[in-house]
């Protein structure tokens, strides 16, 4: 990989609606781009710019973000993100997702019975959502984005629809340094490599059908948003995963 670039999975651990998560968006730059895949919880713009600190970059330096799909641990801090850039940063995503992350859509996941769940649900984690129902985090998206486009960024972003975990899902495989950004479409647990978790997945079988299309890319490396950093035989991994799901 050129030594002008640089990958790195950022760990971003708080406890939040009376639970400790931790996720992990991934940052790619190079001399002229800053790149930021998925933001996190609302409220976890301190958290970032620890963060990219540790990485070895100002948080100003950021320049685009990338959204994989509207859920709320992935577009929560965006407004926040846009709001404190001393210059404009280019938001990124796909038609499907746009109307989600910019506020015009409910968030898919927020059904009517999730919502007539809360009532019944601890208040301190209750409350925190009922907040987001009334003002969810919103932002433009400035860019869109298709299956299979090759952003000239940092040695090549390439976009890879992976629907099923919401319906505009997808990943992204990044060229130089042959690591795919898988979002949501697969999970680490225990240090291996899983499909999609059934219990977020809005249509599970689509979801298990789009780990094929990911058997076409020479991967050595994975980043899930839910588990972090996998790197053992990735392609025969990925191989199986497709094979059995």
């Amino acid at each position: 990989m050129n030594t002008g670039i640089g990958i790195e999975a950022l760990e971003i651990s708080a406890h939040l609606m009376g639970e400790q998560r931790i996720i992990y968006p991934t940052l790619i730059w190079d001399e002229n781009e800053t790149i930021l895949i998925d933001t996190g919880y609302p409220g976890q713009l301190p958290l970032f710019q620890e963060a990219f600190e540790r990485a070895g970059k100002s948080f100003q330096t950021l320049s685009k973000i990338i959204i994989t799909h509207h859920d709320l641990d992935h577009i929560g801090g965006l407004p926040s993100f846009v709001a404190h850039a001393e210059a404009p940063i280019e938001v990124i995503s796909n038609a499907i997702e746009k109307p989600y992350i910019q506020g015009e859509r409910r968030i898919m996941k927020f059904t009517d019975e999730v919502i007539a769940s809360m009532d019944s649900w601890p208040p301190e984690r209750a409350l925190p959502f009922k907040r987001l129902l009334a003002n969810p985090p919103a932002a433009p998206v400035n860019t869109l984005v298709a299956d299979g486009e090759i952003l000239p960024y940092c040695g090549g972003i390439i976009i890879i629809n992976t629907p099923g975990h919401t319906p505009g899902h997808f990943s992204v495989y990044h060229q130089a340094s042959k690591t795919l950004i898988a979002g949501d479409a697969m999970v680490v647990e225990n240090g291996q490599l899983l499909g999609p978790d059934p219990r977020y997945s809005i249509d599970l079988a689509q979801a298990n059908a789009s780990i094929q299309k990911l058997t076409s890319y020479d991967i050595t490396r994975v980043i899930a948003y839910h588990g972090g950093l996998f790197e053992d035989h990735v392609n025969q991994r990925i191989a199986e995963l497709a094979s059995q799901l």
